[in-house]
């Protein structure tokens, strides 16, 4: 994720987009109707039929209009998707910390081995949490695994859901053997419950895109006007129409391609949500709570980018 500060350098603030993968990708596309734009104008001016295209701007005004409030719809669509994932997240921080309170104030301190089974556990869900979002678990990411243990989770398909599993039995557990009152269980199965909430609901955007069919009818729609776009102004603009074409398609394929890049918010791309910073400072949070310290294989933050 671009990080910057908001109104504080305007060019500086446009630089950040020129990193994207989506620019480049808008850019080329762009030089691409140029060129096209380039051979329509010259073409025509050549063949001597300028006068003769009768195709009206003002009829691509009416379908500007049209197209942009599809592209509207199109960007809000993406936009909630990228929010809801944020707030999904939000929450995945909050509710790790109350689960660790919960466990610092139930096990006595001198139970170590329990509250480090539990810190390392709630840590792991997050860490698992972020690659399963991505392109499966990556084990390697994950703390304090040993290699008993690390061969039970390379037989899961869905590592996530093993470990609340595994925390919730040992929760159980302690209630089972008296260590936990009924009042406290009800309390902290209710935010081990949330965990599952919140993967429940990030796997719903993930796996939930835009319906195919608009999405399609989209790339139709602004790849029909492009191609029409050159013959409705040279007539008026001659050679000018051609920088014009260009412009006009980066207005309306950049909306396009910035909400397709936000729309899935868990990836890579400069613009997704930084998953993976937040689930190592969910880590420093967790073992600061159960055990006065951070972990000891702390790790740097995580560059976001596209791989091409």
């Amino acid at each position: 994720m671009i990080l910057y500060k908001t109104n504080q350098n305007w060019l500086g603030d446009v630089s950040h987009l020129f990193k994207s993968w989506t620019m480049v990708r808008i850019l080329r596309a762009v030089g691409a109707m140029g060129v096209y734009a380039l051979v329509v104008c010259v073409g025509l001016e050549q063949l001597g039929i300028t006068e003769h295209i009768m195709l009206n701007t003002s009829i691509f005004s009416l379908l500007g209009v049209i197209l942009s409030i599809l592209l509207v719809f199109r960007t809000n669509s993406a936009y909630d998707r990228w929010w809801e994932g944020r707030k999904q997240w939000g929450a995945l921080v909050n509710n790790t910390r109350n689960l660790a309170i919960y466990v610092d104030s139930m096990f006595p301190a001198a139970d170590k081995d329990s509250r480090h089974w539990m810190a390392t556990h709630i840590s792991n869900f997050c860490l698992a949490l972020v690659e399963h979002l991505r392109s499966g678990t990556d084990l390697d990411k994950l703390v304090f695994l040993p290699p008993a243990e690390r061969a039970i989770y390379e037989q899961k398909d869905h590592v996530p859901n093993f470990i609340a599993q595994q925390i919730f039995r040992k929760i159980a557990a302690a209630h089972r053997q008296g260590d936990i009152n009924e009042g406290d269980y009800i309390n902290i199965k209710a935010q081990h419950q949330s965990l599952l909430d919140i993967l429940g609901a990030c796997e719903r955007i993930k796996k939930t895109p835009i319906p195919f069919s608009y999405a399609v009818y989209l790339k139709i729609f602004i790849t029909a006007y492009a191609i029409l776009l050159p013959f409705a102004l040279v007539t008026s603009f001659f050679m000018a129409s051609v920088p014009l074409s260009m412009f006009i398609l980066f207005a309306l394929l950049g909306v396009e391609l910035l909400g397709e890049e936000i729309e899935d918010p868990f990836g890579l791309d400069c613009n997704d949500l930084p998953t993976g910073d937040i689930a190592h400072t969910i880590k420093k949070n967790i073992f600061e709570i159960l055990e006065d310290r951070k972990p000891v294989d702390s790790r740097e933050r995580e560059l976001y980018e596209k791989v091409f």
